[in-house]
Order: structure tokens, then sequence, then C-alpha cells
């Protein structure tokens, strides 16, 4: 029975006009056969099973890239068991938007078949079953039918979709938000298409699992599935074009999450690298394996939640998720530890100032700026930030105070344009944070936003930080021997692996990345351990915070 739309009309009928018929051409990135052969393997969708009594789902069969390889195992599944090809006619699921390669991709399977064997009658009745015209997001959803899915959803950006067809896609597809790329509907079709136990073999651009567009996938798949192995293939030519997707063979399966394989290939990876990896993931018990053209590690489990996940070397992943098993993150209510930012104005230009005549002395706060902070040491170099907010989080009188009062009145001009001040026109001298007085006299770590390396510079107490400024206040720690961790290439670690790198190597020291980072209860530590990372701290020793941080961490070395 052909499958229905899930919308009052087939999804047919829908505009398919020729901007996104040039895109799905665009998207089409047809995938070496070794990489198909490779990823029939990880789901495992091989002939020795009986592959009539199973259902495999190809939801962009292009020309046949996966097809063929799928329909050479059936065959043999069903020459080894004496049965007729017939048997299999539900076996393969395939979809793809353009005729010609519907024409083209059954074509090639009735070449395969008729060398196998097997009748022309037989031939064409199944593959015309197997093989269908159709959009695979808008099909009837049919949760649970298929026991694999397999392929290269296409790659085409939201813009080249039309807005009817895209809503028609948000729909279907619940896991599509914000600007996702297509293929994020291809993983959410296809994860629901999963009976309990199936798998899902994907080669396609791994930037899902880090940005903000793939949270609702990540959310997704850490609720009802197993991430069971993510290969990188940057650098591998795993396509017949030569194309910059990024991309990682990703096997997720429904079911609770067990084991996970992260591997990473080097351009050297090639088709007996990849059976050389494969026995490796089905037969070693080994944890860790260097191989001259990938890496790889097994871990206990995949990282949990719809938050960016990790993005590193195998043997670093395994070290991020041993502590993460074994130590609590950086910001505590129990320590009272906490990840703040500076304030943000909306006006700095106004906001900030070297004169300390501008305002009365009470209304000046002394502000910490990144550049004092470039030496390591907090020096102070005279910015204040004119300050309208009183010790309880109010706004100042402007009547009580003159000289204020006749400085913003120069300023309005500017400060009333401002959003905020739109919406609020009454409080038009307000800055887009509130100023918490306790915060500054409180000694605390400053890291600036932007950096090569982490940066963490102790202030004692009495200035507070520009929004450029990330700040760790905590009621546990010694602020030097938490100094002296986030000094450590261990600290350091966390934020590489989940944060964004920027032209040359800048990292984000972001309040997202440095609550990521796993830290020991400093109750619990040795003093040894702690004066050690105090002292690199107050010397600015990368290394020997590096070295004190691994005995702290209980970890003989941290792995490239």
């Amino acid at each position: 029975m052909e499958p229905q739309s899930l919308f009052e009309v087939d999804a047919s009928d829908l505009p398919l006009p020729t901007s996104l018929q040039v895109a799905v051409q665009h998207g089409e990135v047809f995938t070496r056969r070794w990489i198909v052969e490779t990823i029939l393997n990880m789901v495992g969708y091989k002939d020795d099973l009986d592959l009539a009594d199973m259902r495999i789902v190809e939801p962009a069969c292009g020309q046949g890239a996966f097809l063929i390889p799928i329909a050479a195992r059936l065959s043999a599944s069903c020459r080894s068991r004496g049965r007729s090809l017939l048997d299999a006619s539900a076996a393969i699921l395939a979809f793809d938007l353009l005729e010609r390669n519907i024409q083209q991709t059954r074509a090639a399977l009735t070449e395969q078949l008729l060398s196998d064997g097997w009748s022309a009658q037989d031939v064409q009745r199944v593959i015309h079953s197997w093989v269908r015209q159709g959009d695979f997001l808008l099909q009837e959803s049919s949760p649970g039918t298929a026991d694999f899915v397999v392929g290269n959803p296409p790659y085409i950006r939201l813009e080249d979709v039309p807005d009817e067809r895209m809503r028609a896609y948000r729909q279907a597809c619940p896991s599509m938000q914000g600007r996702a790329d297509i293929y994020i509907g291809f993983y959410d079709a296809g994860l629901r298409k999963l009976r309990h136990g199936g798998k899902l073999g994907f080669i396609c651009a791994d930037r899902w699992m880090r940005n903000q567009y793939g949270r609702a996938l990540r959310q997704l798949v850490t609720r009802g599935y197993s991430m069971d192995l993510v290969l990188t293939m940057h650098d591998v030519d795993a396509f017949e074009e030569q194309v910059s997707a990024y991309p990682a063979i990703t096997v997720i399966s429904r079911g609770a999450q067990g084991t996970a394989v992260a591997a990473d290939a080097t351009g050297a990876f090639d088709a007996e690298a990849a059976r050389g990896f494969g026995k490796w993931v089905t037969e070693s018990g080994e944890h860790l394996v260097k191989a001259s053209s990938y890496h790889a590690a097994r871990l206990p489990h995949w990282f949990p939640g719809e938050d960016s996940w990790p993005a590193a070397s195998p043997a670093r992943l395994a070290m991020l998720e041993d502590l993460s098993d074994r130590f609590p993150l950086l910001e505590e209510e129990t320590t009272g530890t906490r990840v703040g930012i500076g304030v943000a104005t909306g006006a700095d230009k106004v906001f900030i100032t070297r004169d300390p005549s501008t305002a009365e002395p009470d209304r000046l706060l002394p502000l910490a700026m990144v550049r004092d902070t470039t030496s390591g040491k907090l020096d102070w170099g005279g910015t204040y930030l004119v300050d309208p907010w009183d010790e309880q989080g109010q706004l100042v009188d402007l009547n009580a105070y003159p000289k204020l009062a006749t400085y913003f009145a120069q300023h309005r001009p500017a400060l009333a344009k401002r959003y905020i001040a739109v919406k609020q026109p009454a409080r038009w001298y307000k800055t887009i944070d509130k100023v918490d007085h306790r915060l500054a006299q409180r000694p605390k770590l400053l890291l600036p936003d932007m950096k090569l390396t982490i940066h963490p510079v102790l202030d004692e107490g009495g200035l507070y930080p520009h929004h450029n400024l990330y700040y760790i206040v905590s009621d546990a720690w010694d602020m030097r021997v938490l100094g002296g961790l986030l000094l450590s290439k261990v600290a350091e670690a966390f934020v590489e692996a989940y944060a964004v790198k920027m032209r040359g190597g800048t990292l984000r020291f972001q309040a997202q990345y440095l609550r990521k980072i796993r830290v020991p209860d400093p109750a619990d530590m040795r003093e040894e351990d702690r004066g050690a990372l105090a002292g690199a701290f107050e010397m600015r020793d990368v290394r020997a915070a590096t070295e004190a941080a691994l005995r702290a961490y209980g970890l003989d070395e941290l792995p490239d």
C-alpha cells in the first residue's frame, strides 16, 4: 500500500518549483561503495541474517549508491535460505524526489538482480515495490516499522526550500527548529521509523551535534535512542565528488543508551582501514586503538543531554567522559560556586569613563576590563562604570545626584533610543544588566571571553567585571587553588571540546562552556595538590598547574 501524506493533501500537491529541484540536485553527494559497505556492516545489515523478513529504509536513494549493495546482500540472504525474491517485496523501502533518479536506480537494481539469477518478472515486481518517487519527510510517520534506516541525506540549505514546503517539513519533523539544515529532518523521520532495537546509519554533516539548530535533535536522541558510534571523517575521500561537508558516520539505535564508540579517521582511511576498524568495533574488547589511519575509543556511554556534545580526539572524549562520571561540575550549589558574565550597558561610550569627575564618587564603580588582565595579574587601568543602580538593585533617583543627572541628561538622546529604553521610557538611563554591588567586593576569577588559551586572573575584590569578562565566585574554593585548576590544560580540554573555535584558533570562554568543566570537591583534595595548584597559579606556570591538576583528577596523562 502506498504511504499517505501526513497532511490533507498529498505531499506531491505541495509546490516543488525549479528552485527546490535545483537545490536537490546540488544536494546530491554520491557515496563511495566502500563507505556504504562500512555503514551496512556497522548497523548489522549482513547476508547471514534472514533479510527478507526485515525492513531497511533508504530515505533519499539518489542513483542507488546504497540500494545496490543492499540488494546484493538481500539477494544473497534469500539464495542462502532458499527463499523467493518475492518474499522480500517489503524488505526495502526507498524514496527519491527526482524521477530521473528513480529510473536510474530501478535500472541499476534490475541489472544487479538479473545478474544474480532472479527472473525478470520477479525483479520488476520487487523493484517497483522497493523504490518510490516521493518526499520521505512527508510520508506517513508509521513509527516502529523499520529494522534499519541508512543513507546519505541530501545537503540542502534552508533558504533553498519554498516556505510552504518548509512549513510542512517543520510540522512533520519537530526537530527541525531554527535555521536547521534539511538533514535534521531526515534524522528525525528516520529515527522515528525504527522499531525497538533498530539502527540508523547515516553519513552526514556532524554539525548538529554541537550547534544550536541541532538541540532538538540531540534531545530526541538522548530521550529514546542510543548513540552507538560516531566516526568523524572530515578528511576522508568519502564521496564521488569533492565536497566540504564535515561528514561523520553516525550509528544510532532505538533503545536505552549503551556503550558508544568515538572514532576519528585521517585522510588515509580507506576500504581496508574501514574493514580493520569494523573488526575492532565488533570483535575487540580493547577500549582504545590508535591505528595509522584512525583513532577510536570505546566509551561506557554517550554524553547525555541536549546541550552541545563535545568534539575531541577519541582518547580525549574518553577522558572527558571519565571525569564527567567521577567529578561534579564547576558550578555547584553545595560549594556555592557560580559562573557569570560582567555588566552589559547597551551604551559603553556613555556608561564607561576614565574621568573620576563624571559623577558623584559613589556613582562611579571601578570596572575591570579585558586589558586589565593581559599580564595574568589584575592591573586596573582606572576605568569606571557610571552606575545608575543602588545597593538594593533599584535605579537611583537622579534628583539625589545632580552631577549624575547632568551627565545622563547630556547623553539622553543616545540612551533613550536604545531598545530597552524604548520599552521602558521612564527607565531610560538603566544599563541592560543590573549591578550587584556585592559582587564587586567578592574575590573572583576573571576570564576574558576570547583567548587562545584559558586565562584565569584573580580579583581580590573591589572591581566589577565588564561584559567581555566572565567571572567565577565560590563559597568553598580557595580562589588560587581553583585558579590553578582552571589554568591547567585539563580544564582547557573541556572548553576546547565544547566551544566553537574562531579564526586563528581563538576559543570562546563563555559561561556555557566554563560550566562544562568538572572539578574535584575542594574538601577532598590533598593539601600538597592544593598548594601546588595555588603556587602554579601565582607563577602563571601552566605546566606545573597541569601536572598538579592531573594528580588531583587521578589521571596519568592528558591524552592528545
